[in-house]
């Protein structure tokens, strides 16, 4: 999965209207512990590709979202979960410490999802070709 780029313009749909929980990675490219977040976002993204989006705001790009979320110290990862309040942490951190602070664990995955709904019918599949 891809992580997506965020702006003051998009910020709204990709984040705040998103049916599926986001993580922010809040950072600036001079900024040198956010480069050591980058890693730990790809593995947030492909873990829970498809139940958890991830999306990075570059703040010297965007004051806006800073001023609006009071981004004072990078780098800041936050998650917004649909109906929450977001949350948020300073500094680095790593991928199993983010998914700690955040539950990110109580979350679905929808590889997970789609392997216990396969698991039902196949074994139905096998019961109806042995009843038969």
């Amino acid at each position: 999965m891809a992580i997506k780029v965020a702006t003051d313009a998009t910020f709204e749909a990709e984040v705040l209207h998103n049916d599926k929980p986001v993580v922010v990675d809040f950072w600036a490219a001079w900024c040198g512990p956010c480069k050591l977040v980058a890693p730990e976002m790809e593995k947030i993204a492909a873990k829970y590709e498809g139940s958890i989006d991830v999306v990075k705001v570059d703040v010297d790009a965007n004051p806006g979202l800073s001023r609006a979320f009071n981004i004072m110290s990078i780098p800041t990862i936050a998650f917004f979960a649909p109906g929450k309040q977001p949350m948020g942490v300073v500094g680095f951190r790593p991928m199993e410490q983010l998914e700690t602070q955040f539950s990110l664990a109580s979350f679905p995955k929808v590889g997970d999802a789609a392997a216990t709904e396969a698991t039902p019918d196949s074994g139905s599949t096998a019961a109806a070709s042995d009843a038969a």
